[in-house]
């Protein structure tokens, strides 16, 4: 779970979520053995940087993409690519493209999510203090705000970051139009050399 409150997680994440899905698609479509989804490891978690994309590493014998836990900042499953022996320089091409993508991905949401969770417990410290109300209620729980008051931070948040969400949903599709792109040339090139050895052998 993001976090962000349920009221807003459609609309200011709404490009997450198709975005997770992509990658996981595109991991499970175009590897040629298939992928692996990781377990879940909270420990190692715990001590994972805003810059990583995540720790875990597969078995070293896989011969299959992994797909790690859910990041803790920006709550994304990175996924760990398998590259072949005889990997050929176009299929190398679009795995550093897949790769790269998915770090500007993660690195995109894991700031995202910060400065949301930043900006949100200032405007509610703010306005408790503008009441003249303290963080804490006297039970010792979390003071909060009601849910006419929140709207006005999720109003303003999503207006403020709409520019910026623009041009993440724009750079997404460019990059995704990009790995298709390679992905069929990719496939070709399989295709290719699967019916070259029997196009020898007719020969002979």
């Amino acid at each position: 779970t993001l976090p962000c409150d349920a009221r807003v997680r459609r609309a200011a994440m709404a490009p997450r979520r198709p975005a997770k899905r992509l990658v996981t698609a595109l991991c499970r479509a175009f590897s040629g053995r298939g992928c692996q989804l990781a377990p879940k490891r909270g420990a190692e978690r715990r001590d994972a940087a805003p810059s990583r994309v995540s720790r875990f590493c597969p078995p070293r014998k896989s011969r299959h993409d992994w797909i790690g836990p859910p990041d803790k900042y920006s709550n994304l499953r990175p996924i760990h690519f398998y590259i072949p022996e005889n990997e050929s320089p176009l299929e190398q091409k679009l795995r550093e493209l897949r790769q790269e993508t998915q770090e500007w991905n993660q690195q995109f949401w894991a700031d995202q999510n910060l400065t949301f969770h930043k900006e949100k417990e200032e405007f509610v410290r703010s306005r408790l203090k503008a009441k003249g109300l303290d963080l804490r209620t006297a039970s010792g729980q979390k003071a909060t705000l009601n849910a006419e008051e929140m709207a006005e931070f999720y109003k303003e948040f999503l207006s403020k970051n709409f520019q910026k969400h623009m041009y993440y949903n724009r750079d997404w599709y460019k990059r995704n139009f990009a790995i298709t792109f390679f992905m069929g040339k990719v496939a070709l090139e399989r295709i290719w050399n699967k019916l070259r050895p029997k196009q020898k052998k007719t020969s002979s």
